[in-house]
């Protein structure tokens, strides 16, 4: 099927101006997934915020029940027994001094960086070129640690971080197009509980503001979000 037919047939039926529910949606995203490969299916929500504001800031972390479906690399700054802690776990890439170089010269073959507390005099160099990538270490999303193994394991099991863009959007993936609407619906509802959980103090009015679901090549759909409280 060509790229403009199947993206035809995977507008048939939708109303671009209505608002499903939420088990709605899912079932006619996943029901429109139909790329060769096994689509995405991201969630974008709209939220009342302002993050240039110091208590508008929405960050954190968010473990998914049911695992993204994604492989996630993870790369760990950290030496001797901590390195081998971590290579225990199935770190992707350990290393401090060669791993500065490698980040330095731009490879950046990682979906996930963790350091050990003591490496941040290190990593903080490299603040230019992790930073803007989301790559950047942060002990409040449990990536600066010592527990470098439960870290990993968070990072490979399903574990999203999140963070409200300059407009007050945030985009996430929530799993795969050949997860069960039952196990979609179980990430969307845990995606969703975390951003409201938080919620910063400078939020005033409405917090969540529009909910979409897509999937990598389909269309977007309006979200009720009425119908995302678990039930």
């Amino acid at each position: 099927m060509s790229q403009g037919k199947r993206l035809k047939n995977a507008y048939t039926n939708i109303d671009r101006e209505q608002f499903y529910a939420l088990d709605t949606a899912i079932k006619m995203v996943k029901e429109r997934a139909t790329a060769k490969f096994d689509e995405t299916i991201e969630i974008a929500m709209n939220l009342n915020v302002d993050p240039r504001k110091a208590d508008q800031i929405v960050r954190g972390v968010v473990s998914l029940p049911h695992g993204t479906g994604k492989t996630v690399r993870v790369a760990v700054f950290a030496k001797g027994d901590k390195a081998a802690e971590a290579q225990a776990a199935g770190a992707d890439i350990v290393g401090a001094e060669d791993l500065m170089e490698r980040v330095q010269a731009g490879q950046l073959d990682f979906d996930r960086c963790i350091a050990t507390p003591d490496m941040m005099g290190l990593v903080g160099r490299l603040g230019k070129i992790l930073g803007p990538r989301g790559l950047m270490p942060n002990p409040r999303l449990g990536t600066v640690t010592p527990n470098v193994a439960e870290a990993i394991k968070a990072a490979k099991g399903g574990q999203v971080e999140f963070r409200a863009e300059k407009a007050g959007i945030i985009h996430a993936g929530v799993g795969k197009a050949s997860f069960s609407e039952e196990a979609l619906l179980a990430n969307v509802r845990a995606f969703v509980d975390a951003i409201t959980r938080a919620k910063p103090s400078g939020a005033k009015g409405t917090y969540i503001k529009k909910v979409s679901l897509a999937s990598t090549m389909g269309p977007g759909l309006k979200v009720e979000t009425a119908t995302i409280a678990a039930g």
